[in-house]
């Protein structure tokens, strides 16, 4: 049986960062990996802000929720935007550019873990703080968040996020959320 290749398989929403500096060739190779994902009709609809000066870190910062204090020990930060009209706009609400920077930022995970860095979207932040400290148009959405840094120890974290660090990976049973020929899921 073919195995899953091991940064999927391995790949974990880690918040143990260090402060070891990232060096920007590293950097480079992981956008690149973002920018190669697939998009409808090839409208790569992603927009990336790659924060990685202390100035720049600072305005992403100031805009996390309280329970992401882990994320300032990042040493690059990822804004990810998009704006729909950029992308496919198809029947039934299905505004691809929404998927298509889901699956640029999946590169952008694979990559960073293939680096040997945790990298970690999140959602709890102030999208509209990010979009005026970087004066960000308005039509564009701010779709995600991602820390990037070089594994570290668990001390800065609080105990909660220590037993999530260490803790076995769960996941939903495949019943729950797959199903062959027929609908047949419940939410």
């Amino acid at each position: 049986m073919t195995e899953l290749i091991d940064e999927i398989n391995k790949r974990r929403a880690y918040r143990a960062l260090s402060d070891k500096k990232i060096p920007q060739e590293v950097i480079k190779r992981i956008m690149t990996a973002a920018t190669y994902a697939p998009s409808c009709f090839n409208n790569q609809s992603w927009r990336f802000l790659v924060a990685t000066d202390g100035e720049a870190l600072n305005k992403v910062f100031g805009s996390l929720s309280e329970g992401n204090y882990w994320f300032k020990k990042a040493q690059a930060a990822v804004v990810v935007t998009t704006k729909p009209d950029i992308d496919c706009q198809l029947s039934d609400r299905r505004d691809y550019a929404l998927f298509d920077c889901g699956l640029a930022v999946e590169n952008l995970l694979l990559q960073g873990f293939k680096e040997g860095l945790y990298a970690h979207a999140i959602a709890g932040y102030d999208p509209i703080k990010i979009k005026e400290a970087f004066h960000i148009p308005e039509e564009y959405i701010v779709i995600t968040l991602v820390a990037l840094g070089y594994p570290g120890d668990d001390k800065s974290l609080n105990e909660k996020h220590k037993e999530l660090e260490h803790s076995k990976r769960i996941r939903k049973p495949e019943s729950e959320v797959i199903c062959y020929n027929t609908w047949n899921l419940a939410d």
